[in-house]
């Protein structure tokens, strides 16, 4: 279990994230909600050891965040951040590998490389694996990106708005074999969305922030209302249920 105990983050005068707890079960997937600026990518940034807490912990199994333990610490993750830089003359099946850079040596083995070239074809994207991955398009090497997570095996997922590049297709397949991954391999996954509506149909738990603090958490369906969006979006809208009970949220205009 993955565990926040009291986190706080304090940016200069600026305080980014207040007495933040929460629990993360393998098995399931956890998107973080809430407006812009409101410390849900810091929150990620801070739970990989990229930016140091004012207080609190954070713990997995028997294991904390420690400035000692950083490196021991980071390689349970698969992250795939927000920013995508992939300025770099490698091919896409490249990057995938670089997944493994702890176990490659200078001849990458038949077995590494069916894998690498496995997780490609799963999402669709084995036609692009000898393409120079700066001709790509950002869809692309957004689902690249989240291949060579793949490729870690972590025990632990965490991606930074993972379909923000991507076309409606490509979001359904990404987010699909994330969870269906998640729920084999047994990770913790934690994203942070700006869909409401993809949060709800693919998450297990949710995450809500508004100023640094954690506003509500829980299954979507629990507390996806309109009171919610109308309180963190400042918003109005409609929360109705699909015929397999996940809450779709449609926001209606001031007229």
């Amino acid at each position: 279990m993955l565990t926040a105990n009291q986190i706080n983050i304090q940016i200069g005068s600026l305080s980014l994230a207040k007495n933040i707890d929460f629990e993360l079960k393998p098995g399931q997937v956890t998107a973080i909600l809430g407006p812009n600026g409101t410390g849900k990518s810091t929150l990620l940034k801070a739970l990989f050891g990229d930016i140091k807490l004012e207080s609190g912990e954070f713990s997995y199994g028997d294991n904390s965040l420690t400035h000692n333990s950083l490196s021991q610490w980071r390689s349970q993750f698969g992250y795939m951040p927000q920013d995508i830089n992939l300025d770099v003359n490698l091919t896409a099946i490249e990057v995938v590998l670089l997944g493994q850079l702890d176990a490659l040596s200078l001849r990458v083995g038949n077995e590494t490389l069916h894998k690498a070239l496995g997780i490609l074809d799963q999402i669709g994207l084995s036609h692009l694996a000898n393409k120079d991955v700066s001709k790509l398009s950002g869809g692309q090497r957004q689902m690249i990106l989240f291949a060579q997570a793949l490729m870690r095996e972590p025990k632990i997922m965490m991606l930074d708005e993972p379909v923000s590049a991507l076309d409606l297709h490509y979001q359904h397949v990404l987010l699909e074999h994330l969870v269906t991954q998640t729920r084999e391999r047994e990770y913790v996954t934690i994203m942070v969305l700006h869909d409401l509506n993809l949060a709800a149909q693919y998450a297990d738990n949710l995450l809500v922030l508004k100023n640094g603090h954690l506003v509500a958490s829980g299954h979507p369906k629990a507390i996806l209302t309109s009171d919610l969006v109308q309180s963190i979006y400042d918003v109005q809208a409609q929360v109705i249920e699909d015929e397999h009970g996940v809450p779709f949220i449609r926001t209606t205009r001031a007229y």
